[in-house]
């Protein structure tokens, strides 16, 4: 088949992306595939030959990018292309439409709140992971987290707040501390901050705040973390997730050596089927797609409270929901293959 990964975009976690995308670009073509890796935001020039950017099988040719310790500076971005503020660049759409299926490898803003979705959709272009409706519903933390309560989900207290909004005294009057302010739409920890005293408040906003007008303010649960993947209707084995110092920012995301994982998660027969139990009833709620990943903590009272929906989670070799797949003996190269394959299915049906 023809795949043309589509990553990086304007996004604060493009360089996350760049770097999924990269890897699963490279798994791709050693199964078999002609894959094209296109940044969404940059786009083509007029120079490039849609076929010629097609990388085959036994080209010997390979993708790489390594993510760095701090979020990219947009700004810089938008200023090397002339101000441009199109998220979709020049030729995206027609290098998409000559290919069998496109793998969406972006992170945050249009890759997962829908927009790139519906305008595939529009131009009738199959694409792996999570439809536009669905993707809207799991990026939207204050909206994902309203219908997780109501299909009896735990998840922990929250307000949401606007930018010119008393933010302090509705926090300390309803959320209390310790709390969790973090970005309503933004993925891979970015702009999130611990808040264990009121003093710490105001810096956690302004820092939240740079991202987006909407903030939301979380009851932080305070006990073991998990994520549990989905693939084609199933749920993987759940894996825990320990930072050796801090949270699960975006720091100890994406640097080796920063985090433990364990998978199989050491966890009870009875927690283990209750996540399962859990993980499905999001999914099922926030309408997703065939891969996805759900993330969990479990409180001091045993129970698992929802933290967020990922529709298009980290695709490293080392991200979580591959090494649940492995845990499964599906092997890299075999997840990204599937993920392509059921794409392709759902275009013939």
């Amino acid at each position: 088949m023809k795949i043309v990964v589509l990553a990086g975009g304007l996004s604060p976690e493009r360089d996350v992306s760049l770097s999924s995308a990269s890897l699963v670009a490279n798994a791709l073509i050693s199964e078999g595939h002609d894959v094209a890796l296109i940044d969404v935001y940059e786009g083509l020039t007029d120079d490039d030959v849609l076929e010629n950017l097609f990388v085959r099988p036994n080209s010997g040719r390979k993708f790489e990018f390594v993510v760095s310790e701090k979020a990219p500076d947009l700004n810089e971005l938008v200023r090397r292309h002339d101000g441009r503020k199109a998220l979709i660049g020049p030729k995206v759409v027609d290098i998409c439409a000559i290919a069998d299926v496109v793998f969406i490898g972006l992170h945050g803003a249009m890759g997962e709140n829908g927009q790139l979705q519906a305008l595939l959709d529009c131009y009738a272009i199959p694409y792996t992971g999570t439809g536009y409706c669905g993707s809207l519903l799991a990026m939207d933390k204050d909206l994902s987290k309203k219908l997780l309560r109501q299909a009896g989900i735990p998840t922990a207290d929250w307000i949401m707040l606007e930018r010119d909004s008393d933010s302090e005294s509705d926090i300390i009057g309803s959320i209390g501390f310790p709390c969790v302010i973090k970005p309503i739409h933004c993925g891979s920890s970015v702009g999130i901050s611990i808040v264990d005293e009121p003093q710490s408040l105001a810096l956690a906003l302004e820092t939240a705040f740079q991202y987006e007008s909407q903030v939301l303010a979380e009851k932080k649960i305070v006990g073991r973390e998990f994520s549990v993947g989905v693939l084609d209707g199933k749920t993987l084995p759940a894996i825990e997730i320990i930072p050796k110092q801090g949270f699960y920012d975006y720091k100890n995301k994406y640097q080796q050596g920063l985090t433990t994982e364990i998978c199989p998660a050491e966890v009870t027969v009875e927690q283990a089927c209750r996540l399962s139990e859990y993980t499905l009833a999001v999914h099922k709620a926030l309408r997703l797609g065939s891969y996805a990943r759900i993330d969990f903590i479990m409180g001091q009272d045993e129970e698992f409270y929802c933290l967020e929906a990922n529709t298009l989670p980290g695709m490293t070799p080392t991200s979580l929901l591959p090494q649940e797949a492995a845990a499964m003996g599906i092997g890299y190269n075999e997840l990204c293959g599937r993920i392509v394959q059921t794409a392709f299915q759902e275009k013939q049906s």
